[in-house]
């Protein structure tokens, strides 16, 4: 039985170290104060409780962090957004939902918008 979870342990630990960084192999560019929402960006995805992860169609990744980081962000959360126009921009406003619960959380802010590049093969 031990012999058995060993096993099962060993094969999991590279897809779990797979998935602790989703942004192995791509390049950071210069940090951008907004994000283009009519850029074909996908729902935001919350990686872990201070990364937030808005994928645009093609090679490039956004990624933001919380400003002073957010208590209820996790990646079961889904993310409230307001956004004002067509633009996502720093120190915008955000609350978190947790499945489960009917009142969301209190506000957080939006971090700088760093786009995360896919080398051309």
């Amino acid at each position: 039985m031990i012999a058995r979870l060993a096993v099962i342990l060993a094969l999991s630990l590279p897809l779990m170290a797979a998935r602790s960084d989703p942004l192995a192999g791509r390049i950071a560019g210069e940090p951008q104060q907004c994000l283009n929402l009519s850029l074909q960006t996908t729902s935001p995805v919350i990686e872990d409780g201070n990364t937030i992860v808005y994928r645009q169609s093609g090679r490039r990744w956004w990624v933001t962090h919380p400003v002073g980081g957010c208590g209820t962000l996790r990646p079961l959360a889904t993310l409230i957004v307001e956004p004002f126009g067509n633009r996502l921009c720093e120190n915008d406003r955000f609350r978190t939902i947790i499945p489960g619960q009917i009142i969301p959380s209190a506000y957080c802010r939006f971090g700088p918008f760093t786009p995360y590049d896919k080398p051309s093969k």
